[in-house]
This record gives structure tokens, C-alpha cells and sequence, in this order.
């Protein structure tokens, strides 16, 4: 049973660590005719935090941008899980409240924000991670 809830908890952090950074490369291009591009993510930025300023959407973005790759990064290669996962929640549980706020409850359910918030609070609750960089460096 230990087993499969160290596999289940290693495919939870995979999983997310890849939402974080498929989206980012998605925004630098890195998904070539795919990619949604700099400049959509950052008009999409102003319209879903319609309640700041529309000039403060590049840094926004930019700021976004750079937690997401920083909490991709860490999940994929398992350190210090449990606080990036719990980042991780809050972060996309923001994401969810101004989805929320600026076009009403369907966009973030659409793209299951709540779920991937979720996702990152219940990886942030177990005891231990198997098959983490902490866990290679410190055997």
C-alpha cells in the first residue's frame, strides 16, 4: 500500500511540476505554432486582474511567470516539496480568485484551477516524497 502512494505522490508532483511548465513555455514560445505567445499572456493577464491597473499587467505577468517556472522547477526535481507545493496552491488558488472575480466562477472550473490548487495543497500535506533530489542527496 506504501508503494502505490509513493507512486500516486510522485505522478501528483510530475503532474503539476509539468502544468507549471508547459504553461510558462507556452507564453516564452517554446511550444512554437502552439505557444500562446508573450504578448496574449500579458493582455489575458490584464483582463483576468481587471481589478488592478491594466499598466501593471507586465509585471504581473513577468512576476507570475517567473514563480511558475521557479515552482515547476523545484516540483520536478523534488526540493523542498512540501513548502513549493503549498506556493503552489496559493498561487493558483490567486489565479483562481481573479479568474473568478474578473469573468465570473465557469473560466476557473473550465480550467480547473480549483482542482489544480487543490492538487498542489494535498502534495503539500504528505510526510515524506520518495524519488526527490533531497531525497538522492541526503542517502
Amino acid at each position: 500500500m506504501k508503494t502505490q502512494q509513493d507512486i500516486a505522490v510522485f505522478l501528483l508532483r510530475i503532474t503539476l511540476a509539468s502544468g507549471f511548465l508547459s504553461a510558462t513555455a507556452s507564453r516564452l514560445g517554446l511550444w512554437g505554432a502552439q505557444s500562446s505567445g508573450w504578448r496574449d499572456f500579458v493582455s489575458y493577464t490584464a483582463e483576468t486582474n481587471s481589478f488592478f491597473p491594466q499598466s501593471s499587467a507586465p509585471a504581473i505577468a513577468i512576476g507570475s511567470t517567473a514563480a511558475e517556472i521557479l515552482i515547476g522547477f523545484l516540483l520536478l526535481v523534488g526540493c523542498q516539496v512540501r513548502k513549493t507545493a503549498f506556493c503552489a496552491s496559493v498561487l493558483t488558488l490567486l489565479f483562481a480568485v481573479a479568474m473568478s472575480i474578473s469573468f465570473g466562477l465557469k473560466e476557473p472550473l473550465d480550467y480547473s484551477v480549483f482542482v489544480f490548487s487543490t492538487g498542489a495543497y494535498l502534495l503539500s500535506t504528505f510526510p515524506d516524497y520518495k524519488w526527490t533530489l533531497e531525497k538522492f542527496l541526503n542517502q
